[in-house]
């Protein structure tokens, strides 16, 4: 498969991408929160079942993975990668070094993680990696982000993208605006859309090709502490309305990261999204949380109660494959789970 085959196949009608690529870090909170030790054989035991599911061959484009999990070899027989492969989901690689301090702020950051990244990605790709992922995180308030962050972050993800491509491989391009703060919908508009065009500015000067990336971008969405809230429709309709003005036409997939919402938010945002979708876009999902949630709960009730762990995520990967098409519906939310 060429580049542009490859990213319309991890956003196809019906499916999405399962952001399984958390660091040890993180991953350490989400265990704690259900009271799971964070032992390598636990982190690996989760993600076997998540990839042995069901709902991968049905609803799963693509899998995020972190460094230690595409190393793995799963106790059922393949490599993690391989397991991933056998649902015909595509497994994938976070590359980024995670987001630090920039100099001359006190407050914004920008991602590292570019310093040998071509070898890496050579390893990457024999594991059977064939996309890749880069988050860049920017803050809003009266005054950010500022220009120092956008272009800093848009240059550091452009050159990440010519050197995956460089490397045969699929750039996911994550600018992530983030939900923290009191701003309004307006405000989180004007930032998404200053990020998104210095972004495929720095993408063109790069000489990337858009036909072979995807887009993980916010959805266009009050801050988490705004008193004025939105309604999915008019989340819908911003988030649309600024990607057709900032992102290019070439772009084949759009898959959106759940950035702090819960389950049945990020579901009912995306279908709204797509009821209204009139580009060529394909636009989809990329959750982290907004899939495992529910999941990670099972999990920490029962470990080796793999039938209840895998309906739980069955449950939101379908949820969100109707979402990806327009057609869910809060009545085929509450039929599924009865």
């Amino acid at each position: 498969m060429n580049l542009n085959e490859i990213a319309k196949k991890m956003c196809a009608k019906g499916k999405g991408i399962l952001a399984a690529d958390e660091s040890t870090a993180t991953i350490a909170k989400r265990f704690k929160s259900i009271n799971v030790e964070n032992l390598e054989k636990n982190r690996l035991n989760f993600r076997q079942i998540l990839f042995n599911s069901s709902a991968m061959k049905d609803f799963i484009g693509g899998v995020i993975l972190f460094d230690e999990t595409i190393r793995q070899k799963t106790t059922l027989g393949p490599t993690v990668p391989e397991l991933i492969s056998m649902s015909n989901a595509i497994p994938g690689i976070k590359v980024d070094k995670g987001a630090k301090l920039l100099a001359g702020s006190n407050d914004e950051t920008v991602t590292e993680g570019l310093d040998g990244l071509r070898e890496r990605l050579k390893e990457y790709y024999k594991f059977g990696a064939r996309f890749t992922k880069w988050r860049a995180v920017y803050k809003i308030t009266d005054k950010l982000p500022s220009s120092q962050s956008i272009k800093s972050n848009a240059h550091a993800l452009a050159r990440y993208a010519a050197l995956v491509q460089e490397a045969k491989m699929v750039p996911i391009v994550e600018p992530e605006v983030l939900m923290d703060g009191s701003h309004n919908i307006n405000k989180c508009y004007e930032a998404t859309a200053n990020v998104l065009h210095e972004c495929y500015n720095e993408l063109e000067i790069h000489k990337v090709d858009l036909k072979g990336t995807v887009l993980k971008p916010n959805m266009i969405i009050p801050g988490s502490e705004c008193k004025d809230k939105s309604s999915s429709e008019e989340i819908a309709k911003k988030t649309l309305e600024c990607l057709k003005k900032n992102v290019p036409k070439s772009v084949p997939g759009i898959a959106f990261l759940s950035g702090g919402q819960s389950e049945i938010e990020a579901s009912k945002n995306l279908n709204e999204i797509n009821k209204i979708n009139d580009t060529n876009f394909l636009i989809t999902f990329s959750y982290g949380r907004g899939l495992q949630a529910s999941a990670l709960k099972e999990f920490g009730k029962n470990q080796s109660n793999i039938e209840n762990i895998q309906k739980a995520f069955n449950h939101r990967a379908k949820m969100n494959g109707l979402s990806s098409k327009g057609e869910w519906s809060e009545d085929l939310e509450k039929e599924s789970l009865a």
